[in-house]
């Protein structure tokens, strides 16, 4: 299981750390191991999250070494949960002087919730008001009733019963105009199955907190998460090319010359006189091992190989889940957990592992998918071009191209729907089946998409 995160769920100064969308093994790794560094080094409670669905290789890691998948986090727009209050709350059939014993602690707010969750009603200060011009007005045989009697009447008698309901997920950007119509000023939140979570106040809706985001694994926004601009960025950990948005503030911008971001992970882990949990080694140790191809890639620094020693050092133990492994036997399960087309759907294949681009009046995507026999994509070719025109028209994007890499041969072919007239000119080999041959070519971030922004670019 993950390891604990210190009072994550519930702490309203939390951090999350999150990778990209549609993010590969080291974007989750580094979600995962950045957030173990920064709680235990700093003290910060930090939440690994994920902008995405998990792919097929990071699932077979996490499943291996017994880890949770991270929190699933695709907007950064303030919701309902991160300004609502769990008040204590009573049963309908209660007293109203125990509703009236949490209204004096909570500044006015008593909730009345039923036996099976679900909410029944507020005691507020105005519904009691009511209440008593309700049932002492018109009735003068009550004006002769103690306080004592009066608080022995069950409290739902004196309970607002229409007030607004909303999920805990609801952005609260999309419900603003209506709250401002509504008269009430306090609303309910509910989970999934409609039960109590709290109560919130709508002068805190107002003015939320901005949630703290620290982004790994990449810098540019139309990777992130969305409505980003809501958040407060307080940090970017990556190894890719910068294309990153403005700040309101300075932040802490680290982006390094090395094959994966968990390798800048495992540094910083060794600079704080830690060392990691084997669980979370092993985890760093598959986010690099499988964005370099297991040290094989282009991209692979001298850096990538002393990390790939030490997270082995810290993970191959007596006891853990990876005591047998080396790191080639331990690389060549991750990559052929997400190895080969006929596993995939076209669909799947195209999105997996997708990044978007902009560049000279451009927006293109660039996917990359492995296989362990470059000679099988030709049987899947019309299904793969089908699948990037739906990603295309999808996405609004100009033009989109898959890269298959060939972890064993290390070359890719390519497959280009509405490639503009400026890429004839890449220096790669046609095949009959309209792919491009890329010899040696394995890595998207050194090797493809620098040839790819130049021609464009000219």
């Amino acid at each position: 299981m993950m390891p604990a995160f210190k009072n994550a769920v519930t702490n309203p100064d939390r951090v999350y750390v999150t990778g990209h969308i549609n993010p590969d093994t080291d974007s989750i790794a580094s979600a995962i191991g950045y957030a173990w560094l920064l709680s235990e080094r700093d003290g910060t409670v930090a939440v690994p999250a994920r902008a995405g669905a998990l792919n097929r290789q990071t699932s077979f890691v996490l499943k291996l070494l017994k880890l949770d998948p991270p929190h699933l986090l695709t907007d950064a727009s303030p919701r309902f949960e991160s300004v609502m209050r769990r008040l204590d709350a009573v049963s309908p059939e209660k007293s109203l002087l125990e509703a009236w014993t949490i209204l004096t602690r909570t500044g006015g707010i008593a909730p009345i919730v039923n036996t099976d969750g679900t909410p029944y009603g507020l005691v507020t200060g105005k519904s009691m008001f009511e209440f008593l011009r309700n049932i002492v007005g018109p009735h003068p045989q009550y004006r002769e009733m103690t306080i004592a009697q009066l608080l022995d009447i069950p409290c739902r008698e004196a309970a607002q019963t229409d007030v607004p309901k909303f999920p805990a997920g609801t952005r609260i950007k999309d419900v603003l105009n209506r709250l401002l119509r509504l008269e009430g000023d306090e609303y309910w939140v509910l989970d999934d199955h409609k039960r109590y979570l709290g109560v919130v106040r709508q002068r805190d809706l107002l003015n939320p907190p901005r949630i703290k985001v620290v982004l790994v694994d990449h810098n540019e926004p139309q990777q992130s998460i969305a409505s980003l601009e809501e958040a407060e960025l307080i940090e970017i950990l990556d190894h890719h090319r910068l294309g990153n948005q403005s700040t309101h503030q300075p932040i802490k911008f680290t982006v390094d010359i090395v094959g994966s971001t968990s390798t800048l992970i495992s540094e910083q882990t060794e600079e704080a006189g830690l060392s990691a949990p084997p669980s979370i080694a092993g985890l760093l140790l598959a986010g690099l091992l499988s964005d370099t191809l297991i040290l094989t890639s282009p991209t692979t620094t001298e850096r990538d190989r002393i990390a790939a020693n030490r997270l082995a050092r810290w993970a191959f133990v007596p006891g853990s889940a990876l005591e047998n492994e080396t790191i080639k036997s331990y690389g060549e399960k991750i990559v052929q957990a997400g190895a080969g087309l006929s596993r995939h759907a076209p669909d799947e294949v195209v999105t997996t592992d997708m990044k978007v681009y902009e560049t000279a009046g451009y927006k293109f995507a660039i996917a990359q998918a492995e296989t362990s026999d470059i000679y099988e994509v030709g049987d899947y070719v019309a299904n793969l071009q089908k699948a990037l025109t739906d990603l295309k028209n999808r996405q609004g994007l100009d033009f989109a191209c898959l890269m298959v890499t060939d972890v064993v041969e290390g070359s890719s072919r390519l497959i280009f729907v509405d490639a503009p007239p400026a890429l004839d000119e890449l220096p790669y080999r046609s095949l009959p089946d309209g792919t491009l041959f890329a010899e040696g070519v394995v890595s998207r971030k050194k090797q493809l998409l620098p040839i790819v922004l130049t021609l464009l670019e000219v």
